[in-house]
């Protein structure tokens, strides 16, 4: 196993991350059996970092990878935890929430503990005086019921920045961002890093394979890859690349099966870095996959615009929802005033006239707004989440 330093700490450099538990055959029931054997052989294969949140299957990951670490020494493994500050939050009292994390995952104490998705729609709830919730854990690490703070982030580089400028960014001592070899354009994940490396913080990762859409490529990226690298899988690609990145400390992964994780933990035996010639090879099939809308950011579009839309925000989106279903791009939308969003577009065609790249920008927006409107899935998964909101606000009453 390949291994990080964090503050003199030995980390595994690869996490189980516990958001896509093995399911029963009901599709919804947490199987334990299988989360204990995935964690058996984690433990055993050298990996001692594990990842849940509250909301991760509907607040019973917690309770099932508590569970499955709680045969092993307590100091043998490191275990994060967040707070859902990105959820409803005048539903969730840090303090109560926090207890009952402690409760469910069967600990005095969390070796990790981040502010979950910090960004445009979280970020008033984190500052809010009613709450205090940032001082409040602030008080938890000195009491040693946290050991390290830090916060995870979806959010675009400004607000990013401008958390990260205030005093309680500066008591972060870790950030969790979404990267890949997609993301590192078309969520501008490398200037991410660059902001984070600035500041002395380290990288951790989410979303390394997308979801497993970095998994699963076409076959003839996939026979491309092979005749690189017969030995690896199309994921270990994802990886690689993702563990040259300077300041990695932590990559995670949301391993569903056995299978993923033995595969996994193969790739995270020993270093392999990507050649030159195999970086641009998979930045290449990056590319391959984008089929983005060609803006630059200029905003000579924004400029003209009667409806006041920021224009270059709206066709970002576009161009990450064009390659599936993503919560960044939709919680960008969301965070958006009515007025602001793509469906107030008026059609009226003055930023085409002025568009350098010669966009046709009233089409690109009305497809994005068919996307967005058209998206009942993305509708139902908020729907449930206020359902689970209230359904684990009323854990914690009890």
């Amino acid at each position: 196993m390949i291994y990080s330093d964090f503050k003199g700490i030995r980390l595994s450099k690869l996490g189980f991350g516990t958001m896509r538990l093995p399911l029963e055959a009901d599709g919804h029931t947490i199987d334990q059996k299988k989360v204990e054997e995935m964690t058996d052989y984690a433990m055993k294969n050298g990996i001692n970092y594990f990842d849940t949140a509250f909301p991760y299957h509907a607040g019973l990951s917690e309770i099932s990878i508590g569970k499955a670490l709680s045969k092993y020494p307590r100091e043998s493994w490191y275990l994060a935890d967040k707070f859902p500050g990105h959820q409803h939050a005048d539903t969730f009292n840090p303090q109560e929430t926090f207890e009952l994390q402690l409760s469910k995952c069967e600990v005095d104490y969390f070796d990790f503990y981040l502010l979950h998705n910090v960004c445009e729609n979280s970020y008033a709830t984190y500052f809010d005086e009613r709450w205090k919730i940032i001082d409040y854990f602030i008080e938890q690490r000195k009491k040693g019921r946290i050991k390290h703070l830090g916060f995870s982030s979806h959010a675009d580089l400004p607000t990013l920045e401008k958390f990260l400028d205030t005093p309680y960014g500066k008591e972060m001592e870790f950030c969790q961002i979404q990267l890949n070899f997609i993301d590192w354009t078309l969520q501008k994940a490398e200037r991410k890093c660059e902001i984070l490396r600035s500041r002395g913080l380290p990288i951790w990762v989410m979303e390394p394979v997308r979801g497993g859409k970095l998994a699963a490529l076409s076959d003839d990226a996939t026979a491309l890859l092979k005749s690189h690298r017969p030995e690896e899988s199309t994921a270990a690609w994802a990886f690689r690349w993702v563990q040259s990145i300077p300041g990695v400390t932590m990559v995670l992964s949301g391993m569903s099966n056995l299978e993923q994780m033995k595969d996994n933990v193969k790739t995270f035996d020993r270093e392999n870095p990507l050649s030159a010639e195999e970086n641009d090879l998979i930045m290449k099939i990056a590319d391959s996959l984008h089929n983005t809308v060609p803006c630059t950011g200029c905003r000579y579009c924004c400029d003209g615009c009667p409806a006041g839309l920021d224009i270059p925000i709206l066709i970002s989106a576009y161009n990450d929802l064009s390659m599936g279903m993503n919560f960044t791009p939709l919680m960008r939308i969301e965070s958006l005033p009515e007025e602001k969003q793509p469906s107030a577009c008026l059609a009226c065609g003055s930023c085409m006239q002025i568009c350098p790249q010669g966009i046709k920008i009233p089409e690109v927006l009305a497809k994005l707004t068919t996307i967005y409107d058209g998206l009942p899935k993305w509708k139902e998964i908020c729907k449930q989440r206020a359902e689970e909101a209230a359904r684990l606000a009323s854990q914690i009453k009890k």
